[in-house]
């Protein structure tokens, strides 16, 4: 099925202590991942202070001489956290125009996973900026906590038992990525692009975007649908690895940044993933109709071969 917008759902029955309203919920959720892989949330708790306190922070970092930049570069660390200049991410055929800072779950060097030696967990790398640490990590704990909630919400929209993925999904690697995009250069090739046409990785993705826009979405006619920025909402997109878990039932659909306005563009994606060994293959309520299309495979080992294949000059193994 073609679309030509995106939907916006109201989440607040997922708070609801009745299953029904839970449940009627996960119905349009059900609708708009298997037509569509995009939709906005309203009415979804995270308080309007914990947004701007993410975008005043996002915008202060990214304000900064780029030798202060630098001094957290994603280079410095071995498991891809940090800051990437511009250019430094290729999603498409050419380098992307954007630049970005990469958190993930902070884990010492006690923590079982870095003791074990597992790819892309360790700690983050955080600016020398008075204040600007505690604020992020606080929208970070928000997010999971919001992404553990859709993942309910996902599980009853596929039949599932509510709790389904609970055990996948207690030990994460969820990334917190803050972006900027600057105004789009007059003398841009045309196949330059803010963020270049792609899918996302993983699981799902709750995408704060400011007022600016520029997000675009493909249908399925190959035309690119605006997801112009609605006040008080989030997008959310499924990423490969939940279409892979739905035997392709739910669509990973691509998009795609392009930063027209004249403008400087923030957005703060947060990517949510399950543990590192959870292993991703297709669901009981995904193959009635056909077998399942994908070979199973950890969701450690997708995400790894992901970021080798967008990053060039980087390593992200330990």
């Amino acid at each position: 099925m073609t679309f030509s917008q995106i939907p916006v759902i109201d989440i607040g029955g997922l708070r609801s202590p009745h299953l029904s309203d839970r449940k009627a919920v996960a119905a349009e959720i059900r609708h708009a991942s298997h037509h569509i892989g995009f939709f906005y949330i309203a009415n979804h708790g995270i308080p309007a202070e914990a947004i701007a306190a993410g975008f005043a922070q996002t915008k202060r970092f990214f304000a900064q001489p780029l030798a202060v930049k630098n001094t957290v570069a994603i280079t410095r660390s071995p498991i891809s956290r940090g800051y990437e200049a511009i250019g430094q991410q290729v999603l498409d055929q050419t380098p992307d125009l954007k630049e970005g800072y990469y958190i993930g779950v902070d884990r010492g060097v006690a923590d079982p996973l870095v003791q074990a030696g597992t790819p892309n967990h360790g700690a983050n790398q955080w600016a020398a900026l008075p204040g600007w640490r505690e604020p992020l990590e606080a929208y970070f704990a928000l997010m999971q906590q919001l992404s553990l909630q859709l993942m309910a919400a996902l599980a009853l929209s596929l039949d599932l038992e509510e709790q389904y993925f609970a055990h996948m999904t207690d030990n994460t690697m969820s990334v917190l990525r803050l972006l900027h995009y600057p105004p789009h250069p007059v003398d841009a090739t045309a196949d330059q692009l803010g963020c270049g046409a792609h899918t996302d990785w993983g699981c799902i993705t709750i995408l704060l975007q400011d007022q600016v826009g520029g997000l675009e979405v493909r249908n399925t006619s190959g035309q690119w649908i605006s997801a112009k920025p609605i006040p008080g909402t989030f997008v959310i997109n499924l990423g490969d690895m939940m279409a892979r878990w739905t035997n392709d039932y739910y669509q990973s659909t691509p998009h795609r940044v392009m930063n027209r306005s004249g403008k400087e563009r923030y957005s703060i994606p947060f990517f949510f993933d399950p543990n590192y060994h959870a292993l991703v293959q297709c669901l009981p309520t995904c193959h009635a109709d056909q077998p399942p299309k994908h070979a199973p495979i950890t969701a450690g080992a997708h995400i790894m071969e992901m970021y080798r294949k967008t990053y060039e000059t980087v390593s992200f193994s330990r």
